[in-house]
């Protein structure tokens, strides 16, 4: 019989390693090191008396004891989940937290925030930046907005934005002499290039652009590498080179004169990549949430037009 409780970290390390049975992508959702993971199963395992996975060089699986234990720990991290959101409603009703990956919450969702503080006066706003994956039935979160397919199981899914890409530069970067009037002039500037792909399909790049343009001979290694977004515009911004941006992040931008469109010619992003607003559906109906959901659409709506 057990002694003591196990920590809440060792629960989740082990919940999110039964789940999918890798330590790797239990510390990739949980934030943390494989290691991390290793020790806090560990310490539960020296706590219970058992083994609670069997591992070899290529496969992982849950032992018998693994397999009892683990619909327990994701019951009760599903109630505390629960019960700690309610305690926190009734508390403050007028939070609500939301978490963004980085991109989009540095170029679209903070520049509006005091939009909805001035709408809604007393609203309680908690911010999360995160690449990570939260699982909104067990993370304390109300509201993720996130890039990709738009499949969620289980959840409510708004799509905001569809993006296309085009050239970027700042103003001053066309004032230094070099002419940018036609794509061939582009091999004279430093290009500031993107790399992503997932779900079977690759982000628009500098190579794909230019083959739309007619450009064949295109050296695609030279320039600048970036793996966000953001970082990616605000090279741009302060005239390190040409970016390729996408529509909903330099809108902004380029309203306000930071950057210019050289160039008309657009790719549209894959099927496979867009923004979007997630929510539970058990708790869209609180007053926060909802309000808080239906700004974000609206808003979305506006920068589409």
């Amino acid at each position: 019989m057990l002694r003591h409780i196990p920590g809440l970290q060792s629960l989740k390390a082990f919940d999110a390693s039964a789940r999918l049975l890798s330590f790797t992508k239990a510390a990739q959702e949980l934030n943390v090191t494989p290691a991390a993971i290793s020790h806090q199963i560990k310490e539960l395992e020296e706590l219970t008396g058992v083994t609670l996975f069997h591992r070899t060089s290529r496969h992982m699986q849950l032992s018998r004891a693994g397999m009892i234990l683990k619909p327990a720990i994701a019951e009760a991290l599903e109630g505390l989940t629960d019960a700690l959101q309610r305690i926190r409603q009734l508390e403050n009703p007028m939070q609500v937290r939301v978490t963004a990956s980085p991109s989009i919450a540095a170029k679209w969702l903070v520049p509006r925030l005091d939009r909805f503080l001035d709408a809604v006066p007393g609203a309680d706003v908690r911010i999360d930046v995160s690449s990570s994956v939260l699982d909104l039935e067990r993370d304390d979160v109300d509201v993720a907005i996130r890039f990709g397919d738009g499949i969620y199981p289980g959840l409510s899914v708004d799509k905001l934005f569809h993006d296309v890409l085009f050239p970027v530069c700042s103003p001053g970067l066309l004032q230094e002499g070099k002419p940018l009037r036609e794509p061939r002039d582009l091999l004279q500037f430093t290009l500031i290039h993107l790399e992503y792909e997932a779900q079977g399909a690759v982000w628009p790049n500098w190579r794909m652009w230019m083959l739309a343009a007619g450009i064949k001979d295109f050296n695609d290694t030279r320039g600048l590498h970036f793996s966000q977004t953001s970082l990616a515009i605000q090279a741009a911004i302060d005239g390190h080179g040409v970016a390729l941006g996408d529509s909903t992040l330099v809108g902004d931008d380029l309203a306000a004169g930071r950057l210019v469109k050289p160039f008309e010619l657009a790719l549209k992003s894959p099927a496979q990549f867009a923004y979007h607003l997630i929510t539970r559906r058990d708790t869209a109906d609180r007053p926060m949430i909802k309000t808080f959901r239906n700004w974000i659409l609206a808003e979305a709506a506006a920068s589409q037009r």
